[in-house]
């Protein structure tokens, strides 16, 4: 179909399976079962709100990892566990690059604004909670703008409705007014958290669980070559820049980087 295939951004492919997994710009990835001749969609994977700029397949453990324009990074877990998904949001612009370093069960991801981040995924993660829907706050209950029979009903004016990362309840802005990260989820960023889950986050919570890392240029792609713990990055300002990544290869959490 011409129409859907000027739509692709990127591809991966498992040669064990003969499945093709196809990123597009409006942000949704399709599972395709390559044959002889044909191809059969599978399924589709849905949760960025930006178009799909790369995609990473690991045969070993079955994951696909997906960077978008949204800024996020999706976690696919295709080997068994129902299609459990986490969300990782540590950068300020599109994801370019990703690669996942299977030997030390890291994730290094590249953006446009020049940032690198080295994901430690070898730890338990939390999965982030589906948004909830309600016609009013769900901690003081007081109406959202578009509920107007309760409005009517109390006399007061609607509110607009914010949600809680943490727990997904669709809450006020005066039930919302804290802010803060959580790394487990993989928000290393502050993000919104109504303020009964703020009291619930120790200092211990908000650590983080990657590194972060100037490249100093508009990184536009990425290639790394784990057997030699280098990487490769190409910006749009022209520039090609080799990095040692001896340092992240070597241990299970990032130290840092040097270039050469």
């Amino acid at each position: 179909n011409n129409s859907w295939v000027m739509w692709i951004r990127c591809m991966g492919y498992d040669y064990e399976t003969r499945y093709a997994f196809v990123g597009d710009y409006s942000g949704q990835i399709t599972l395709l079962k390559l044959e002889q001749n044909t191809c059969s969609i599978i399924t589709t994977l849905k949760g960025h709100e930006g178009s799909i700029t790369s995609l990473w397949w690991d045969p070993v453990q079955r994951l696909l990892f997906s960077g978008a324009s949204d800024h996020s990074i999706i976690m696919w877990d295709i080997g068994g566990r129902k299609g459990r998904t986490l969300l990782l949001q540590g950068h300020h612009d599109k994801v370019q690059a990703i690669c996942y370093i299977q030997l030390t069960r890291q994730l290094v991801s590249c953006s446009a604004d020049g940032g690198i981040a080295v994901w430690n995924m070898d730890i338990s993660r939390e999965e982030a909670p589906q948004w909830l829907e309600s016609d009013s706050c769900q901690k003081c209950e007081q109406p959202f703008f578009w509920n107007i029979k309760q409005m009517w009903d109390t006399k007061t004016l609607g509110l607009r409705q914010h949600h809680c990362r943490k727990c997904g309840q669709a809450v006020c802005g005066k039930c919302s007014t804290k802010r803060s990260s959580y790394p487990i989820m993989g928000f290393e960023f502050q993000v919104r958290v109504c303020d009964s889950c703020f009291e619930s986050i120790k200092d211990e919570d908000r650590t983080s669980l990657a590194t972060f890392h100037e490249g100093k240029h508009n990184i536009s792609h990425m290639s790394m070559d784990i057997s030699r713990g280098l990487m490769v990055t190409c910006g749009s300002d022209r520039i090609v820049k080799i990095w040692d990544m001896t340092p992240v290869v070597g241990c299970s959490l990032a130290t840092g980087f040097s270039s050469r």
